[in-house]
């Protein structure tokens, strides 16, 4: 079993200059492997909102399904940095709300950290979580779930004046007391500037190579999501297409009697099979 990553570890990673791996899992199966892996943080997303429920956004997702999901991911990878991340009206309405539904996430879930996206909005509920004990992982860029505002999953800080909000915002969440950052569907550039000024890890999707780490969909990666494929995915299998295989060779076993086989069917211990005739008789 590998030593556990902690918030400490991971600074230590960032002052030695190595890179930080983060992956999303929502399942015992999946976490098994990655923990296997030696992925670093897992996200515990609400992104499973479309990639496990088929939903057209992440919006659909409540506290008591992404806690049962926590709780399985983490009795997989009890090594990874784990993050429970705050679904859609867990944290918006209020501090309190905030501390109570993060609450449930450290206790029942036994996560490491909570993630909540926004900006300079959200720096009296990262001080309240904070205060709370909880870590808290900021988001900032494309934030899912202000998809209606933006009109669409579409990439930010294209311009001086945006990438500019973007990098104020990293300074007055990280002065707030986060612990850690995600940057998603940035430039680059706005990746390196606020990696370079932070003192806590900055893992990015979609932000280019210069942060201290880096955040895929696991579903993505795997070939294993095609409704639609982000500009910032690296597919490293072709998962639907090889699945798709095997189901379709099971069908035409069971249909053209191919399976089972005798070697998939138990035996009658010795002399029983006889004694059955013999009982019917």
């Amino acid at each position: 079993m590998r030593q556990k990553v902690t918030i400490h570890s991971l600074q230590e990673k960032v002052r030695n200059g190595e890179k930080i791996t983060m992956l999303t899992c929502y399942d015992y199966p999946m976490a098994l492997l990655e923990e296997k892996a030696g992925i670093d943080i897992i996200l515990c997303g609400d992104s499973m909102a479309m990639t496990v429920f088929g939903h057209e956004n992440t919006l659909g997702m409540t506290m008591d399904p992404m806690i049962l999901h926590a709780q399985a991911v983490r009795k997989g990878a009890p090594g990874a940095f784990l993050v429970g991340d705050m679904p859609y009206m867990s944290y918006q309405i209020s501090p309190q709300e905030a501390i109570r539904n993060a609450g449930r996430y450290m206790a029942e879930a036994g996560c490491d950290a909570v993630k909540l996206e926004g900006g300079a909005n959200m720096a009296k509920t990262v001080e309240a979580l904070v205060n709370a004990t909880i870590p808290v992982m900021g988001h900032l860029g494309l934030p899912p779930q202000s998809i209606a505002q933006l009109g669409g999953f579409k990439s930010q800080g294209r311009d001086a004046e945006g990438a500019k909000k973007i990098i104020e915002d990293a300074r007055i969440l990280e002065e707030a007391g986060i612990s850690l950052l995600l940057l998603e569907a940035v430039p680059p550039e706005v990746g390196a500037i606020i990696a370079e000024r932070a003192k806590i890890p900055v893992i990015g999707i979609g932000a280019g190579p210069h942060v201290h780490g880096q955040l895929l969909i696991v579903h993505d990666a795997l070939g294993f999501f095609d409704a639609f494929t982000p500009k910032f995915v690296k597919k490293y299998l072709d998962l639907n297409s090889s699945i798709l295989e095997a189901l379709e060779n099971y069908k035409q076993d069971v249909v053209e009697g191919r399976f089972p086989q005798e070697e998939h069917c138990y035996k009658f211990k010795a002399g029983e099979l006889e004694k059955l005739y013999q009982q019917l008789e």
